[in-house]
């Protein structure tokens, strides 16, 4: 619509606007141009959007602070030539909101920050399963847990070396279920300061 890069949120009912936009588009090199600048979104609003992009080196800022359900569910997933993600400034999560976001990326080395200290049901499920070149993970300051939170987050990282710390004394059901399932280079276990499970 009009004057689209000012946009800071979408209207009522726009969920999957920017679904599967670019999906499979295996000769998208860069889009590091694109300007996607909602702040605020709605569900599924980039679900899949980059998925199957088997070229695509650079990716788009991600200013969003306010998140959705599924909103970048599957965004860039197997997106094999990707070696860095964008920045994740996101403060208010929700379910499934990172579900599967770089799963299938076998090139990626880095990973985003992530800072939030309250999770949602689901939010990182599977976000780097088959991510096979990542050898550390990223910090997980979260102390508020959710349903299946991390499930499957680092399942299938075949080179990760060093995981996070993981200091949330409270669990919620299947939050930690299949997180490192696969990791086969991992050779410390984690301290699990939990007490209420």
């Amino acid at each position: 619509g009009d004057n689209f890069k000012d946009k800071t949120s979408f209207p009522e009912g726009s969920q999957y606007t920017f679904d599967k936009l670019f999906r499979d588009s295996t000769h998208l090199i860069n889009a590091e141009n694109l300007v996607i600048p909602a702040t605020t979104l709605a569900d599924s609003c980039y679900g899949s959007m980059f998925q199957g992009c088997t070229s695509l080196t650079t990716a788009p800022a991600l200013p969003a602070t306010k998140l959705s359900s599924y909103c970048y569910s599957g965004m860039f997933s197997k997106c094999s030539s990707l070696t860095t993600t964008p920045e994740l400034p996101a403060t208010t999560l929700a379910s499934y909101c990172y579900q599967s976001m770089f799963s299938g990326c076998s090139s990626l080395t880095t990973t985003p920050e992530l800072h939030v200290t309250a999770l949602a049901p689901n939010c990182y499920d599977s976000m780097f399963k088959d991510c096979t070149s990542l050898t550390t993970a990223p910090e997980l300051p979260a102390t508020t847990l959710s349903n299946s939170c991390y499930s499957s987050m680092f399942s299938g990282c075949t080179s990760l070396t060093t995981a996070p710390q993981l200091p949330a004394t409270t669990l919620a059901s299947s939050c930690y279920s299949n997180m490192f399932y696969g990791c086969t280079a991992l050779t410390a276990a984690l301290q699990l300061p939990a007490t209420t499970l």
